[in-house]
């Protein structure tokens, strides 16, 4: 399995300025796991739509794969209570 790259949307940036610094720091090194392996041990795939997402203790990645270019895109980052809200 060939390392994808990671992009993300510009509102990531903003989802992450709500969250404590010591999780930020965790999340990044998962979405930063996901370049090896974007369909690991964790990773669900949401229903209806081609969105993935993974833990980081009560926070939610959620994420798209895009095989043909190799890229995962991290389109969204939040608590678990409110993160699928509005995707």
């Amino acid at each position: 399995m060939g390392n994808y790259k990671v992009t993300f949307k510009k509102s990531v940036l903003k989802d992450l300025k709500s969250v404590p610094k010591s999780d930020v720091t965790k999340i990044i090194s998962k979405i930063d796991s996901l370049a090896e392996d974007p369909r690991r041990a964790g990773a669900i795939k949401l229903s209806g739509n081609d969105l993935y997402r993974i833990r980081q203790g009560l926070y939610r990645i959620l994420y798209e794969i895009k095989d043909q270019e190799l890229i995962v895109q991290v389109i969204k980052v939040g608590h678990r209570s409110d993160v699928y809200k509005r995707t």
